[in-house]
């Protein structure tokens, strides 16, 4: 006849601990944190989109310059 033995509740081991403090630490962490309010979102974002348009237009005026150098100089078109 075979006996049951009564697992007992094991103990969380360290990478347990450790993964539960580094949750812990992170909440309270981000509670820390002073989040931006609507208005400083939308600057951001308006600023964001701005450096896009501006960096995307000087890349486009270089490439068309560039490409017109390039077939001239180089293949003589």
């Amino acid at each position: 006849m075979a006996t049951a033995r009564v697992q007992q509740p094991q103990q969380p081991g360290p990478e347990e601990r450790r993964r539960s403090n580094f949750v812990a630490d992170s909440w309270a962490e981000l509670k820390k944190v002073e989040w931006p309010g609507q208005a400083q979102v939308i600057q951001g974002t308006v600023v964001v989109l701005v450096a896009c348009a501006v960096v995307g237009g000087y890349l486009y005026l270089n490439d068309q310059v560039w490409k017109q150098v390039v077939s001239k100089l180089f293949l003589g078109q």
